[in-house]
């Protein structure tokens, strides 16, 4: 490699912002205790994959990373979750700025009752972008990241609910992604679609992971295998073990992990 590669790489890696690092963080909900002392860093340009059986913390996890769950009533936490060395519960991290650096995809697409054009353009006109020509730019860069322009690029002003399932999952996707976020969290974001919209989705992680840091719940383990750089394994609101995905689908270490892997409970 020559020394003008070597520089290059090292200014990538340099530059790549979007480390999330959970530090013995746990939760409440009123009393119960739904997260135990999670330690996890999911490093930046990367998918790491959150797996385990249903109710043992993966979503309240994810949720937890931009502040979703401090929304709800009688709800509180212990420890740390960092976005690049900053603590997002912390008092100098605005939500609103947090929200937009991590962006969020939910298992049931929810595009608003609006335009695809409006969809997209929605978050950039809360923060201020009126500009119609950087309006037109933000939705088509967006919507070409998400793989979908070149099948809405026709009918932009036609309601986003006209758009069959696959597409209102890309759809939201690239609403997050207008907003130019460094994280990206994905809870089961291909739980309902059918195969061939599902294999759109993952070919389309493969390619934003480029850019991003995704963190992404699912259910089905050869997803997990598919997708993800990192996999953590969660049981009963802790973090059992975590590692690089190719080691914890061929050789976990511990053997809760192995017997949900395998398919003994789950």
């Amino acid at each position: 490699m020559t020394a003008v590669a070597t520089k290059a790489v090292r200014d990538r890696i340099g530059a790549a912002r979007g480390a999330v690092s959970a530090e013995r963080f746990s939760f409440w909900y009123g009393q119960k205790q739904a997260l135990s002392d999670i330690s996890l860093h999911a490093p930046p340009r990367s998918v790491t994959a959150l797996i385990g059986p249903s109710g043992c913390g993966k979503s309240t996890f994810l949720r937890s990373i931009n502040r979703m769950n401090a929304l709800l009533p009688n709800v509180h936490h212990d420890g740390n979750i960092l976005l690049d060395d900053v603590d997002v519960y912390g008092s100098d991290m605005d939500p609103v700025t947090l929200r937009r650096r991590v962006g969020m995809v939910f298992q049931h697409w929810n595009p608003f009752p609006r335009s695809i054009y409006d969809n997209v353009a929605y978050g950039p006109r809360v923060n201020g972008i009126r500009k119609r020509a950087d309006l037109d730019a933000i939705v088509e860069s967006a919507l070409v990241r998400a793989a979908l322009w070149d099948e809405v690029k026709a009918r932009l002003r036609q309601s986003a609910l006209g758009l069959s399932g696959g597409q209102q999952q890309r759809l939201c996707i690239a609403r997050a992604l207008a907003n130019e976020p460094e994280v990206l969290l994905l809870d089961e974001p291909a739980s309902a679609l059918d195969p061939i919209a599902t294999q759109k989705i993952e070919e389309l992680l493969y390619e934003l992971k480029r850019d991003l840091t995704i963190i992404i719940v699912t259910h089905n383990l050869q997803q997990a295998a598919r997708v993800s750089d990192v996999t953590a394994f969660f049981y009963l609101g802790r973090l059992v073990e975590v590692g690089p995905t190719d080691r914890m689908f061929t050789g976990p270490v511990d053997e809760r992990t192995e017997a949900y892997i395998t398919g003994r409970f789950g």
